[in-house]
């Protein structure tokens, strides 16, 4: 019933608004040097796709994921640089007699910004790390190796040596 009543309503309200109101056409879209565009009508057409040029920001799209994944590279490695474990590494290092005998004093990392290779989970104990040193004799490589048995266990070092630069060159990892 409600229906019924409703249909005729409606017929009635659009028929109507029709007439005071007519339906406008598309509008072209302005071409190229025609002027400024003055007003922005909402039922104008829309540019082609091809007329639009690329966005700069797409051409600038693959350098920053290049800038992005450097950053985040750059920050792990530092991250692994300022570790316990390293730090632990290169004053065992520097109090060794063997590895000042080897090197020279003044033992640090092998380059200005270092580079520490390998895996490091302190969580569950897995440590594998490389590492270049240099003292004021030589240069040479860190290893450094570790393993947790259990969950409560203790971490015990597995492997921890350092190769003398002549060797480091033609050694397996």
């Amino acid at each position: 019933m409600l229906q019924r009543i409703q249909r005729p309503l409606l017929r009635r309200v659009v028929q109507t608004y029709t007439r005071q109101y007519p339906r406008r056409t598309l509008v072209p879209p302005p071409k190229p040097g025609s002027g400024p565009l003055l007003e922005r009508r909402s039922d104008r057409e829309l540019p082609s796709l091809s007329s639009i040029q690329r966005s700069p920001l797409l051409r600038g799209l693959p350098l920053f994921a290049v800038v992005l994944i450097a950053s985040a590279a750059a920050l792990f490695n530092y991250q692994k640089t300022s570790s316990s474990v390293v730090q632990s590494s290169l004053y065992a290092l520097r109090t060794s007699d063997r590895a000042r005998e080897l090197l020279g004093d003044e033992i640090y990392f092998g380059s200005r910004i270092p580079w520490i290779w390998g895996t490091m989970d302190q969580l569950h104990g897995k440590i594998d790390i490389r590492f270049s040193v240099a003292g004021t004799k030589d240069r040479g490589l860190m290893r450094f190796r570790s393993e947790r048995a259990g969950r409560r266990a203790y971490v015990s070092a597995a492997l921890s040596d350092l190769l003398p630069n002549w060797l480091a060159s033609v050694a397996v990892y």
